[in-house]
């Protein structure tokens, strides 16, 4: 593990977000193990709510996909490692605050939670399995993926 993905580990424990991403595994009993730089994996999400194939929580990743099967996506895996890196310079909670922010302001803007989300763009959308209808930003071309496909 690199000092800066240490370091990211260590925040995330600190402000919250990690212990909040064990606490949704364990309540929906999806299965976590270590991951790829200081990561933890839960597999096994059947829950609702989000609607995604996988989000971050802190340093734990939790996906729909089994146990197993979790985390092997290296470029959806990057994806989210992204999104907790941002928890960790939102200072973690307050992220949930500003990407809800951000989420909104693309429904507005796109008809869409992620093409004109600051968070998701920094991330990568493609990567994370969105479609980019933002036709206006250079090389928004729609894709045919989507985040269940991811």
């Amino acid at each position: 593990m690199t000092p800066g993905q240490r370091l990211r580990q260590i925040a995330n424990v600190l402000n919250l977000t990690t212990p909040l991403g064990l606490v949704i595994a364990a309540a929906s009993d999806s299965k976590v193990s270590h991951g790829p730089r200081g990561l933890l994996i839960a597999g096994d999400y059947d829950w609702k709510l989000p609607y995604a194939g996988a989000f971050t929580v802190g340093n734990v990743i939790i996906y729909r996909a089994p146990h197993g099967v979790a985390g092997r996506n290296e470029v959806l895996l990057g994806h989210e490692e992204k999104h907790s890196t941002q928890y960790a310079y939102c200072l973690g909670l307050p992220f949930l605050a500003a990407y809800g922010l951000a989420a909104g302001w693309s429904m507005l803007r796109a008809g869409n939670p992620a093409s004109r989300n600051f968070f998701e763009r920094q991330a990568g959308l493609s990567a994370g399995g969105y479609i980019d209808t933002d036709n206006r930003r250079p090389g928004g071309r729609p894709t045919q993926q989507s985040e269940a496909d991811a």
